[in-house]
């Protein structure tokens, strides 16, 4: 495998970034979930139209297309467009046209085209006069609906439609699809059937105004809720598609009936008491307006299958468009729809970069010792490099040197091959490395480079300290567009300059037959490496322009930059595992397992393979007959939440759970860990990955260390694992207390809050008093669970509904415990309110260290919400999003910066402890034992002073034999 700055050199570009909450608010179905508006049972086609979590955080436009394409043909009558051979176009030219403005403004993650199909749907079936007065769609229009459906394909977005269901009940179930998986689901229609779709996660677009519709528009134009529109509509009828509805009830009265009664039954069952003639209507056609229900109600269970990769924008095939435009005489609009294919939609509207065909590039292979001796002098006299590394490994710290390259010009670059196939002329490793050593160890000369902390660590295998880095172009992407899932050179060039790069798949091949870097042709490799030193020369001055547009250039050159050195040593050094002590846990955890099974085969009565789902399935719902919860395609689900639901009814579901964690745990560390072990090193070299999480964390993989379980005994078993590398060395771990809550009450200024941690009392404890009125010695564990939920509630904008779920209460007693919290804490909803009406405003969010993070969907601040306080239900992602950004990543950058003061200080000096790992908020040492009270004070002192908050910064110190037996250090 070869290493390299695009594709493979960084592990873990793919680490999901942790959710900053559920999405569990919504409007109320009014038919069981898997129920049809039919009333046929779809469960098995909702499992099969499932969520999909690859998609949280997406934003998903689906488009009505036969409402737009009416809007389009009709908009553009009078002025018939004509293709080259006479046929109408028109409306491929106006759907095309949208679909491109669509992209250019909103850049959606994902587009979806929902169809519909000729033919009588389910609701023709529930009603013979359904639509019955709706002509025949035009000719001209007609002959153009296939042409369209080219195009739409040709630009590589999915067309989705089934027989016997509408177009508007596919909106319907990829908007459920997108709510399930935390995506957020924009629907492009003119429909009001839609209305009833909304939540906190979809909305309605509105194409030509481009703007959004959601609960707060419906209510200023209906005066209902989302979950009131089914029922308003059976109410009122629809004409154009013959919806009988109920005579004499408009808009108007059905709001007001529903204002009182809050249902359609509610209505029909008190229509006694309307009066007059429209009491009598309501009765006699009770069955009529329960019809109209059934014919509005969109069906969310349309069993459709969406690949949701091809629905990613940018799937265009030119090739194809261009053949099409040339057919259709589609000019104009035929360069703009190439403009954004050939950007990938990876610039913002006005900044897209046409591809360059003319790459302008003079790059020289430097294989014989007199030219290294000329390159090495020309080195010496420049203040900038850019460097990059060729490698044998995607691993740094297994990874053997193949060549070096440098670039101080743009256009220029030379590659150094020090491996290379046999015939190829190489120069010597050893003797390369000693002589590019003084350039790569001189500070006065500036590095830059992509992902430079994978070479520094290469680098310092062969025993040179790479000195003087002041850029990095991954990281800098990063900051300027935390949002984005990769940040590759290949990415780069592409977003930036235009630049199509040489792919790694060009030099080494793929799948079985591909090569190490070392075994690939010198030159193909020497070209392919000067680009890579090349480009980030390139990009240089742009990224430099848009950190310092941005107000970014702080951050980078403060946090980001520095951190990259301190990571490197992290990683460098790697955390060292007790082997023994993991084969020991091995024994005893297939031992649990085993128990685990002969007890979970009593309960059957049979023997039973438990990692079966069918013979659980067959085991729990037909022969102890508990009841089926949810389906898939092959039957009764036995997934986790589902055995957590059943586990009241039996004993049996909760030791199915059981003995599923101590299998994940048993296969994700206790028997993975000693397979990480580096040969050389005898540690576990984990990859801190500084460019994943849009919050600025740092994530970890290879291994991911920051899910082993904290509170658990099972936890603490496996971090027992974990010591210091050296005879007679211990660990000291150091934590900052309730860090995310700390930065809540500064950002606040809620006085209640901050008083709470100026005087270091027990914050939860606080909460819990001062909210159920009681005095601190009479909170309950109850009461204290409860406000502990809340408190870190807040920060992940928690609903009722999720609150009541965690601790097992109703949602009435959520809602109003969180309602008494704000009520308490009101400085805590001023800031939610300011955060999301700035947010709003400039479109995105900022931490301390002015860390910015775009989000789009942020809604304007209801009315009243300064009074209600339990509207922080109606958050959605976009809004929950926000407030997290902001408090996670505040506390993010304060780890960094502390890491990065604390590194200092430890050479600075000269102490022989050592900085091994930063999980969240801990960061983790190994130290001499008579060295460990210094390093406790210097590291406590640097945490705690790292910013100046409005409340103290308290850190938790502890030290021990192991991580787990790490015990309180106190400095008194």
């Amino acid at each position: 495998m070869a290493k390299t700055a695009r594709q493979t050199k960084f592990p873990g570009m793919d680490d999901a970034e942790p959710a900053p909450g559920a999405a569990d608010g919504g409007a109320a179905a009014t038919t069981p979930a898997g129920v049809g508006p039919d009333g046929i049972d779809r469960t098995a086609a909702r499992e099969a139209a499932g969520a999909d979590p690859s998609i949280r955080d997406w934003t998903v436009y689906v488009v009505d297309s036969h409402s737009l394409i009416f809007q389009v043909f009709h908009a553009m009558a009078g002025s018939e467009l004509t293709s080259p051979r006479g046929e109408p176009v028109s409306a491929v030219y106006g759907f095309t046209r949208d679909l491109v403005q669509l992209i250019e403004r909103r850049q959606p993650t994902a587009l979806i085209c929902a169809f519909d199909l000729s033919g009588p749907t389910f609701r023709h079936e529930l009603y013979d006069f359904y639509k019955a007065d709706r002509g025949e769609m035009p000719e001209s229009l007609s002959a153009q609906m296939p042409k369209i459906r080219e195009v739409v394909q040709a630009m590589g977005i999915p067309i989705v439609d089934y027989p016997g269901f509408e177009a508007d009940d596919v909106l319907a179930t990829v908007a459920r699809m997108c709510d399930e998986a935390g995506a957020r689901c924009l629907l492009v229609t003119g429909d009001k059937d839609c209305r009833q779709l909304l939540t906190p996660q979809t909305a309605i677009y509105n194409i030509r105004k481009d703007q959004e519709y959601g609960a707060t528009e419906l209510y200023g134009d209906w005066g209902i809720a989302p979950e009131q529109v089914v029922d308003f509509q059976s109410l009122v009828g629809d004409k154009i598609d013959n919806v009988p509805g109920v005579p004499l009830i408009g808009p108007k009265v059905a709001k007001e009936l529903l204002e009182k009664y809050g249902t359609l039954e509610n209505v029909l069952d008190h229509a006694a008491e309307v009066g007059g003639k429209r009491s009598q209507n309501l009765i006699e056609h009770r069955e009529a307006a329960l019809l109209s229900r059934k014919l509005v109600e969109l069906d969310k269970n349309v069993p459709i299958a969406i690949d949701w990769n091809s629905a990613r924008i940018g799937g265009f095939d030119e090739s194809r468009l261009t053949e099409l435009f040339q057919d259709y005489g589609f000019r104009g609009l035929a360069e703009r729809v190439m403009a954004v294919a050939g950007a990938n939609v990876e610039k913002a509207p006005g900044q897209l970069i046409p591809a360059v065909s003319d790459w302008d590039g003079d790059y020289q292979v430097v294989d014989t010792p007199e030219a290294l001796a000329v390159l090495i002098s020309q080195l010496e006299q420049q203040e900038q490099l850019s460097i990059d590394t060729e490698t044998t490994d995607i691993s740094p710290r297994n990874a053997e040197v193949v060549g070096y390259s440098f670039a101080w010009r743009p256009g220029q670059a030379f590659y150094v091959p020090v491996r290379g196939p046999a015939g190829d002329r190489v120069l010597d490793p050893a003797a390369t490395a000693a002589a590019l050593k003084p350039i790569f160890e001189n500070p006065a000369i500036a590095k830059i480079g992509q992902n430079i902390k994978y070479d520094l660590i290469v680098l310092r295998t062969l025993g040179i300290n790479l000195r003087g880095i002041t850029f990095d172009t991954m990281v800098a992407d990063y900051l300027i567009d935390s949002g984005e899932r990769t940040h590759n050179l290949d990415h780069l060039a592409k977003k930036y300059l235009g630049h199509e790069t040489i792919r790694i798949s060009e030099i080494i091949g793929s799948g079985k037959n591909q090569l190490r870097m070392d075994q690939a042709p010198v030159a193909r490799v020497g070209e392919y490496a000067a680009e890579d030193a090349d480009v980030p020369l390139r990009l240089l001055p742009i990224l430099v322009d848009r950190l310092s547009a941005d107000g970014l250039a702080e951050l980078n050159e403060t946090i980001e930059v520095p951190l990259i050195d301190v990571l490197a040593d992290l990683e460098y050094l790697g955390v060292c595992v007790d082997v023994a002590r993991l084969k020991e846990l091995s024994v005893e955890y297939t031992e649990r397992l085993h128990n685990i099974k002969v007890a979970i085969e009593e309960m059957a009565g049979r023997p039973l393979n438990i990692d079966s789902p069918k013979q659980l399935a067959e085991l729990l719902f037909n022969e102890l007959k508990l009841p089926v919860l949810k389906k898939t395609k092959t039957g009764a689900s036995t997934d986790a939440s589902v055995l957590e639901e059943l586990a009241p009814l039996h004993p049996l579901p909760a030791k199915i759970v059981e003995y599923r964690q101590y299998s994940k745990l048993l296969g994700t560390y206790i028997d993975a860990l000693p397979q990480l072990v580096s040969p050389a090193t005898g540690r576990v070299h984990a990859s801190l990955n500084q460019v994943v999480a849009a919050t600025g964390r740092l994530s970890s993989s290879n291994p991911n260390l920051q899910n082993i379980p904290i509170r658990t005994r099972e936890g603490r078993e496996i971090r027992s694992a974990f010591k210091a590398g050296e005879p007679g060395w211990v660990l000291l771990a150091a934590d900052y207390s309730q860090i995310e809550l700390r930065v809540l009450a500064h950002y606040s200024a809620d006085p209640r809050l901050r008083e709470a941690f100026e005087n270091d009392e027990d914050v939860h404890r606080l909460v819990a008093s001062q909210v159920n009125g009681v005095a601190m010695d009479e909170v309950t564990s109850e009461m204290r669970r409860g406000a502990k939920a809340v408190n870190f509630g807040i920060i992940y904008g928690q609903s009722p509904f999720g609150l009541a779920k965690g601790l097992g209460i109703s949602k009435e007693e959520a809602a109003e415990f969180i309602e008494k919290y704000f009520a308490t804490y009101p400085g805590v909803m001023e800031y939610l309110i300011d955060t999301l009406t700035l947010c709003r405003e400039q479109g995105y969010v900022t931490t301390l260290f002015n860390r910015r993070r775009a989000i789009d969907g942020v809604r304007p601040v209801p009315p009243g919400l300064r009074e209600k306080s339990g509207t922080l239900r109606y958050l959605n992602v976009p809004e929950r999003t926000a407030v997290n950004a902001v408090i996670q990543g505040t506390a993010a950058d304060l780890i960094k910066l502390a890491m990065i003061r604390i590194q200092e200080r430890l050479r600075r000096e000269r102490l022989p402890g050592r900085m091994l790992l930063q999980i969240h908020d801990e960061l983790l040492f190994e130290t001499p034992p008579d060295d460990a009270a210094e390093l406790a004070k210097l590291v406590r002192q640097e945490m705690s002073t790292v910013a100046e908050l409005a409340v103290p910064l308290k850190v938790d110190v502890k030290i021990g034999p192991n991580w787990a037996e790490c015990e309180a250090w106190d400095e008194e």
